[in-house]
């Protein structure tokens, strides 16, 4: 079940990618530390589809929303059973 929308932190790598920095690791390191009871919403100028499938695959649930513009939001949260 996504945790309250309250328990989200925000990452918006726009700014990163616009310097051309890669932002996985970043995002890695910030869902690993995410409690039962929070999520990440990842702000992208893109909808990163490895990301999602990435994370995914380390048991971790996904909502993705269209933002404005061209931009994606993403919330992950922990799957729990």
């Amino acid at each position: 079940m996504m945790p309250l929308l309250n328990q989200f932190k925000r990452f918006d790598v726009r700014a990163l990618l616009a310097r051309g920095i890669e932002p996985f690791p970043e995002i890695h390191q910030r869902v690993q530390a995410l409690q039962p009871d929070e999520g990440l919403i990842v702000v992208a100028p893109f909808l990163p589809s490895p990301l999602v499938e990435k994370l995914g695959g380390e048991g971790f649930a996904s909502k993705v929303e269209r933002g404005s513009g061209s931009d994606w939001i993403i919330y992950f949260w922990r799957e729990v059973e």
